[in-house]
C-alpha cells in the first residue's frame, strides 16, 4: 500500500520542494512532482536557479521520451496519465486536490503551507486518504524550526 506523508506548516512550499528534490536527487530517488501549471513553472525556474553545486536534473512531462527516461525528477500537471509517467516511486504533491492515480506510487508526500485555506484543503485530502484505509505520517515543520 502507498506510504503517505504530510509535511505541514511549510513556510515556503516552493523553497521546501526544492530542498526535498535536491535531497532526493542526491540519493538517486525518482520523483514525480504534481502541481498546477503556474506552480510547476515556478518550481522549474527555481530548480534551474539553484547554485551549480545544487543542480537537480529534471524535466517537464512533455519532454521527449529519451529525456523522460533519464530524468529522475519529472514535473507533471496531470498524474492521471499513468502510462506516460516514467516511474512510480515518489509523488510529491503541491496541488490543492488529491492527485488521481496516487495509489500507483510507492510514496506520496503532500506539502502544506501555513495558509489556512491550504490547511483546510489538506485536511480534506487527509480525510480522503484515511477513508480509503491509508495510514499517514505527519511531519510538523513548525516543531522542527523550534527544536
Amino acid at each position: 500500500m502507498t506510504e503517505i506523508a504530510f509535511h505541514f506548516n511549510t513556510p515556503d512550499k516552493l523553497n521546501y520542494a526544492c530542498r526535498l528534490l535536491r535531497k532526493a536527487f542526491s540519493t538517486g530517488a525518482k520523483v514525480m512532482v504534481w502541481a498546477e501549471s503556474e506552480q510547476l513553472k515556478a518550481l522549474d525556474k527555481a530548480l534551474w536557479e539553484l547554485g551549480a553545486n545544487d543542480f537537480v536534473a529534471h524535466c517537464m512531462i512533455d519532454a521527449p521520451d529519451y529525456v523522460l527516461a533519464r530524468s529522475p525528477i519529472v514535473l507533471c500537471g496531470d498524474v492521471s496519465v499513468l502510462n506516460a509517467l516514467p516511474h512510480h516511486d515518489v509523488l510529491l504533491s503541491l496541488g490543492d486536490t488529491l492527485a488521481n492515480g496516487f495509489e500507483k506510487f510507492e510514496r506520496v508526500i503532500e506539502l502544506v503551507s501555513l495558509d489556512e485555506e491550504d490547511k483546510a484543503r489538506a485536511r480534506k485530502r487527509w480525510k480522503t486518504y484515511q477513508d480509503r484505509g491509508y495510514s499517514m505520517k505527519r511531519h510538523d515543520l513548525s516543531q522542527k524550526a523550534h527544536a
